[in-house]
C-alpha cells in the first residue's frame, strides 16, 4: 500500500494553518476559531445554543441547573442509539433466553458505552472538530477512506434495523392491513417529514426527540407494570455478576447485548452534537465546564435509556422465558388473536423477536398491550432513523470534506437500506425480517474497532487535546475496555458465521481473506493509537519515512520537549 505524503494531513499549508488556529496547542492553551467562519464545515445546525453566564462562576462557584439545561440535548440524542429496534430485540431475546441473569451485562455494557461517549464528546468540545473531521485531519488518505467506508456500513446497517422495526410496528398497529413492504415504503416518507422539523430551531427538534424517548419510556413502562416482573429477581440480576446454569446460548446472548448497546457510528454522532453549544474555547475554564455538564447530561440520558432497556428485558423474562411455541399458540387461539399463526404448534422454545414479542403481549395481557408495544417500537425506529441520518451527514462531511443537503443524504442512505429490506419483506416471511436483525447486529459488531480505536487515539494525543488529553490511567483503562468489547464482538461474529453452516469453498476463502485484511487494519490502528498515547513523535523521528503513515502529530519542538 503506497501513500503520498502530499495526500496526508500535511498536504496543504493553508489547511494546516487553519487547523492550527482551531486546535489547542500541547501547552494546554485553547485557541480561538478562525476569523472567517465561512471556511468551516457546518455539520450541525446553524444555530448555537448560548451558555448562560452566572455571577457565582457556575461549575466552580456552585452547580447551575440553568447551565445544565443549556447543555442538555446532545446526550439524549446520543442515547437514542441505545434504544433502537436492534437493541429492543436484543433485550427481549436476553429475557427470553436467560431470564434476569444477564441484566448485569446490560448495566455494565451501558457503563462502558458511557466511558466511550465521554471521550468522543470531549474531542468535539476541546478541538472544535468532531471525530470524523479529526480523522480527516490526522489520518493519511487510505486509512481515512477505509474508516469512512466502515462507518457508512455501520450507519446503513443501523438504518436497515430501523426500517425493519418501523415496518413491523406499522404491521402490528394496522393489524396486518398494511403489509410489511408497505411499512418499509412508508419509512421513506416519514423520515423526510420529520427531518423538516429542524427548520423550527434546534431546541424544538431536541424537545421532539425528548417526546419520542418519553413515548418509549411510557410504552415499555406500561408493559413492565402490566406484566409485573418479580422485583427481587430484577435486582438480583442487576447486582450479581454471574449467570448460574448458563451455557453457550446464554453466552452468545450476552455478547449480543454488548454488541447491540455500543454502536460505532454513535461515537461520531456524539462528538458532533456537542458542537451545537456556544463554548468559548479560548478559555480552558469554559471547556472544562462544558466537559463537566456534558458528562452529567450523558449520565442522565443513558440512565433513562438503561431503565427502558431493563423494562424490556424484565417483561419478557417474566412472560416468555421457558415457554414453547405451542404454549403461546394456545393462548393466542383462545383470544382469537389474528397473529396466532406466527407461533407454530410445536414444543420448541420460542425464538423471540420484536414481532413475536408484541403478539405475545397482546395474547397474554390484552390487545392494548400489543398496540402500546408497537407504538414504542415505532418511536424507537423513528428517533434512531433521524439520528442515524445526522451521523451519516457528519461522517460524509467530516471524512470527505463533502457537503450535501440533508435530504440528499437521507435519500442515499435510506435507498441503500430500504432495497434489501423491501425485497425480504415482499418475497419472504416476517421471520426473515426479524432474522435479518441478527445479521445486522453481526455486521455492526465488525465495525466497532473503527470507531473505538480512533476515539481513544485522538483523545489521548496531547498535541490535539492539551491539558484535556487522557491521563495514563485513563489510557490503560480505555485500552482494556476497548479490547474486551472488540474481543467479545469478534467472538460473536465468528460464532454467527460458523453457525451458518456454509461449506462452500469460495465463501470460506472470501471470509478468510476478509478476516486477514480486517485484522491487519485493526493492528495498524492499534499501533497508531499507541503512538498517540506516548512519545510517538520520538519513535517516528527515528524512522522519518514512516511519519506520513500515522496520525500521531508531533512537531520537532515537541520532540525536543518530550526527550528532556
Amino acid at each position: 500500500m503506497t501513500m503520498d505524503r502530499q495526500n496526508s494531513r500535511r498536504r496543504s499549508s493553508d489547511e494546516t494553518s487553519l487547523e492550527e488556529r482551531e486546535l489547542p496547542m500541547n501547552t494546554g492553551s485553547i485557541q480561538t476559531a478562525p476569523a472567517d467562519e465561512s471556511t468551516l464545515i457546518a455539520t450541525y445546525f446553524d444555530e448555537r445554543i448560548p451558555i448562560p453566564q452566572e455571577e457565582d462562576g457556575g461549575r466552580f462557584g456552585g452547580f447551575s441547573f440553568r447551565k445544565l439545561w443549556a447543555f442538555t440535548g446532545p446526550g439524549f440524542l446520543m442515547s437514542i442509539a441505545y434504544l433502537d429496534p436492534g437493541n429492543v430485540q436484543s433485550d427481549l431475546q436476553s429475557g427470553t433466553v436467560a431470564q434476569y441473569r444477564l441484566l448485569w451485562v446490560l448495566m455494565w455494557a451501558t457503563f462502558l458505552g458511557l466511558l466511550m461517549q465521554r471521550l468522543a464528546a470531549r474531542i468535539g468540545v476541546v478541538t472544535g472538530k468532531h471525530l470524523a473531521e479529526m480523522c480527516h485531519r490526522q489520518y493519511p488518505k487510505v486509512p481515512r477512506i477505509l474508516l469512512w467506508i466502515m462507518v457508512e456500513i455501520a450507519i446503513i446497517g443501523s438504518d436497515m434495523q430501523e426500517v425493519i422495526g418501523t415496518a413491523i410496528a406499522i404491521y402490528l398497529l394496522s393489524n396486518k392491513a398494511i403489509p410489511l413492504w408497505g411499512g418499509v415504503l412508508i419509512t421513506v416518507v416519514d423520515t423526510f417529514t420529520f427531518l423538516g422539523l429542524d427548520k423550527y430551531g434546534l431546541r424544538k427538534l431536541e424537545i421532539f426527540f425528548g417526546i419520542l424517548i418519553t413515548t418509549m419510556a411510557i410504552s415499555f413502562g406500561y408493559e413492565y407494570v402490566v406484566v409485573a416482573p418479580d422485583q427481587g429477581s430484577v435486582v438480583e440480576g442487576l447486582l450479581v455478576p454471574w449467570c448460574s446454569g448458563c451455557g453457550n446460548k446464554e453466552l452468545l446472548q450476552a455478547v449480543g447485548v454488548i454488541g447491540a448497546i455500543i454502536m460505532p457510528h454513535n461515537l461520531y454522532l456524539h462528538s458532533a452534537l456537542v458542537k451545537s453549544r456556544d463554548v468559548d474555547r479560548r478559555k480552558p475554564s469554559a471547556v472544562r465546564e462544558a466537559n463537566y455538564y456534558f458528562i452529567i447530561e450523558s449520565i442522565i440520558a443513558l440512565f433513562v435509556s438503561f431503565l427502558i432497556n431493563v423494562f424490556v428485558v424484565s417483561v419478557f423474562a417474566e412472560g416468555l422465558y421457558g415457554k414453547t411455541n405451542a404454549d403461546v399458540h394456545e393462548i393466542c387461539s383462545l383470544v382469537n388473536n389474528t397473529h396466532a399463526d406466527v407461533f407454530p404448534s410445536n414444543n420448541q422454545t420460542v425464538e423471540a423477536d420484536i414481532y413475536k414479542g408484541g403478539v405475545f403481549l397482546g395474547c397474554e395481557f390484552g390487545i392494548a398491550a400489543m398496540y402500546i408495544w408497537a407504538i414504542g417500537i415505532l418511536a424507537a425506529g423513528q428517533s434512531s432513523t433521524m439520528t442515524g441520518t445526522y451521523a451519516g451527514q457528519f461522517a460524509m462531511e467530516g471524512f470527505l470534506n463533502l457537503k450535501w443537503k440533508r435530504w440528499q443524504r437521507v435519500l442515499l442512505t435510506r435507498t441503500v437500506a430500504i432495497l434489501p429490506a423491501f425485497f425480504v419483506a415482499f418475497y419472504e416471511q416476517i421471520d426473515d425480517m426479524s432474522r435479518m436483525n441478527d445479521l445486522l447486529n453481526c455486521l455492526m459488531s465488525l465495525q466497532l474497532p473503527f470507531a473505538l480505536i480512533p476515539t481513544i487515539a485522538l483523545s489521548a494525543n496531547r498535541k490535539l487535546m492539551g491539558e484535556f488529553a487522557n491521563s495514563y490511567a485513563s489510557n490503560i483503562f480505555s485500552i482494556f475496555v476497548s479490547t474486551v468489547i472488540i474481543a467479545v464482538n469478534i467472538y460473536f461474529v465468528m460464532n454467527y458465521v460458523t453457525n451458518l453452516g456454509i461449506t462452500n469453498v469460495v465463501f470460506i476463502l472470501a471470509v478468510s481473506v476478509y478476516g486477514i485484511l480486517y485484522l491487519i487494519f485493526c493492528a495498524y490502528l492499534t499501533i497508531d493509537m499507541t503512538l498517540n498515547m506516548g512519545n510517538g513523535g520520538l519513535i517516528l523521528s527515528r524512522f522519518p519515512g514512516l511519519r506520513s503513515y500515522f496520525s500521531a502529530d508531533f512537531d520537532y519542538e515537541d520532540l525536543a520537549e518530550l526527550s528532556e
